[in-house]
């Protein structure tokens, strides 16, 4: 019974979390061009925002004023995140957006691996961490 009781706490404790996500809007000035999905994206600036409680983001780059919905799932950290970042992964010369960390949170929004990502990954392409400083817009 306390197992129930603790998971169910834990649950509850992630959705609340990621609702607070879904209160924040994120941006950056991605120096690169980078693929979230299927989709490329310019180097410019962005703007990530959940949109829903199905965790879909809607990314805008501001540059060209054009946005795009894309899927995205919860995901934590056992300690708070201290930076406000995005984090790529980077393959060879493509760079692949995979997370989302606001400052203070327990949780963020990680996205599902593109087909290009996976093909890369089975040919052992070796993968490298890149990390772009974001601010929370007000």
């Amino acid at each position: 019974m306390k197992t129930l009781r603790f998971a169910l706490c834990a649950l509850t404790v992630l959705v609340l979390a990621s609702g607070a996500f879904a209160q924040t809007q994120v941006k950056a000035n991605v120096p690169f061009d980078f693929v979230v999905g299927d989709r490329y994206y310019p180097a410019g600036e962005y703007s990530l925002k959940t949109i829903n409680d199905a965790g879909v983001m809607q990314i805008t780059n501001t540059d060209l004023d054009a946005s795009i919905h894309v899927g995205s799932n919860p995901c934590t950290t056992t300690s708070p995140s201290t930076k406000t970042v995005l984090q790529f992964r980077r393959m060879g010369n493509m760079y692949f957006l995979y997370r989302i960390w606001v400052d203070g949170s327990l949780t963020g929004r990680e996205f599902p691996k593109s087909r290009e990502e996976r093909r890369l990954a089975q040919l052992h392409e070796k993968s490298d961490v890149v990390i772009v400083a974001a601010n929370v817009a007000k």
